[in-house]
């Protein structure tokens, strides 16, 4: 007999997490492998924020918080939403999670009934289709055109998605995995279309918002459009702008009476986040931000290079995002190609496994984030380990047939 529920059957496992986990295998055995699949900094939490750890360990802040994080955790986030965007919340309206993901999953499983439509621009970050999914949703995939519009949703598109069943609209900017990243005019021009239908709420994931080159300014939903506040759920987290990926923190800025619902749900699965991870996240948001500034050159430069040397490569184009750590390149010009070891290039995830196989280099294929043809690198890596990533692909893509 099948123990295994069919609602878990409906999903699939985190394409990128697999494809990780096996560049990590293969150098576990001796291979030499270059990872660009993770996403996740390279850099180490800031001295600062880990010592705010090992004190909350020493002076035994170490028991249950309340389920939706302590309240000097919600204050500091509180703050930092101000700060950030000139958006006021209270605690009350605030709910930590053990990372961003569960601030999502909390959100569809606490809303979404049988067949509700999700609106989702793609590319997409891997998990939000099965979330969706596993919550009884239904993801509505619209595609985004690279060269028409950078992989940006147009009003039109957002317009012509909309039904009567529609229950939320997930917006990531910066995106996982173009790096694409939207202004406030462009953000505003999306407004004015969820303005006309008040059935829909807005998830807008924030996650890579202070990871921004060339002097972009980030926005957000509620402050572009503050009459969208009562029915938008702010996303957003420690891991990428703080380096804190493993303490597992994020956090969901929304009305109160869906703050309750979403907590309930917490309630009876993880409960509350860690302690000690809420101390050191209290502390990323209230002290001195200049360790971002620090990464924003590093990863400003490493784009710009990495960017350049792909460009400069016969067959793949990419284009010039404005933020986060990743880089979406076209792969297209290999299709119905044979690479040097004889791999027949029918699909992006061919291209993806031979460049494994053959130089490795690990790197996640375009659909797992719902746009083929295209395959995604993060260059959260040292700058020395880029450059002979670059080599590699470059040797990998003058030797097809």
């Amino acid at each position: 007999m099948d123990i295994v529920s069919n609602r878990l059957k409906r999903i699939q496992p985190s394409q990128t997490l697999a494809i990780s986990a096996k560049a990590r295998e293969m150098k576990a055995n001796g291979q030499d492998i270059i990872s660009l699949s993770a996403g996740e900094p390279d850099f180490d939490t800031p001295e600062n924020i880990k010592q705010a750890g090992i004190k909350a360990i020493q002076s035994g802040q170490t028991k249950y918080t309340d389920v939706g994080g302590s309240l000097e955790l919600r204050q500091a986030i509180v703050k930092r939403l101000n700060e950030d965007y000139k958006i006021t919340y209270d605690p009350e309206e605030i709910m930590v999670s053990c990372g961003g993901k569960q601030v999502i999953f909390n959100a569809m499983m606490a809303s979404l009934n049988q067949g509700d439509e999700v609106i989702i621009p793609s590319p997409c970050w891997v998990s939000y289709p099965d979330i969706v999914t596993l919550a009884g949703g239904k993801s509505v995939i619209v595609p985004c055109n690279a060269k028409k519009s950078h992989f940006k949703l147009q009003p039109n598109q957002l317009e012509a998605a909309i039904t009567s069943k529609t229950k939320w609209f997930i917006l990531n900017s910066p995106c996982n995995p173009t790096g694409v990243a939207y202004s406030r005019s462009e953000l505003r021009a999306l407004c004015d279309v969820l303005l006309r239908h008040e059935h829909v709420w807005i998830l807008a994931d924030d996650i890579y918002s202070k990871l921004v080159y060339d002097g972009f300014t980030s926005s957000t939903i509620v402050a572009v459009e503050p009459l969208l506040k009562s029915r938008t759920v702010t996303m957003n987290g420690v891991s990428k702008a703080y380096a804190m990926t493993g303490w597992r923190i994020g956090y969901a800025a929304a009305p109160k009476h869906f703050i309750k619902a979403m907590t309930k749900l917490q309630g009876q699965s993880t409960t509350n986040p860690c302690s000690i991870s809420q101390m050191a996240a209290s502390e990323a948001f209230t002290a001195s931000q200049q360790s971002i500034v620090t990464m924003i050159k590093t990863y400003e430069e490493r784009r710009d290079f990495v960017c350049q040397q792909l460009n400069e490569i016969p067959g793949l184009t990419c284009i010039k995002p404005e933020g986060a750590f990743y880089l979406f390149p076209s792969m297209k010009g290999f299709l119905n190609k044979t690479s040097k070891n004889g791999t027949h290039i029918k699909t992006d995830q061919d291209f993806v496994a031979a460049l494994l196989e053959e130089e490795g280099v690990a790197a996640v294929h375009g659909a797992a984030f719902m746009m083929e043809g295209y395959f995604r690198i993060s260059y959260a890596t040292s700058t020395l380990l880029l450059e002979e990533a670059c080599k590699r692909i470059r040797q990998f893509c003058m030797n097809f047939s």
